[in-house]
């Protein structure tokens, strides 16, 4: 199976996390964890494996 490493979803790119899980509760486990650390994450099934996409938005410092 050949899995995109980016996907758009809702004019967003979201980056794959390189891991395949079994089950759907294992991936919506590490969804939890992304969004803990700040991260949007998406749960996108494909051909009956189980893919987690997340992206953050860089924080705009100011030059002071």
């Amino acid at each position: 199976m050949d899995i995109p490493l980016a996907q758009k979803i809702d004019g967003k790119k979201f980056l794959w996390d390189s891991v395949s899980y079994e089950s759907r509760e294992a991936a919506q486990k590490a969804m939890e964890a992304y969004e803990q650390e700040g991260f949007d994450a998406e749960l996108i099934e494909i051909e009956g494996q189980f893919l987690v996409y997340s992206r953050r938005v860089a924080s705009v410092q100011s030059a002071e």
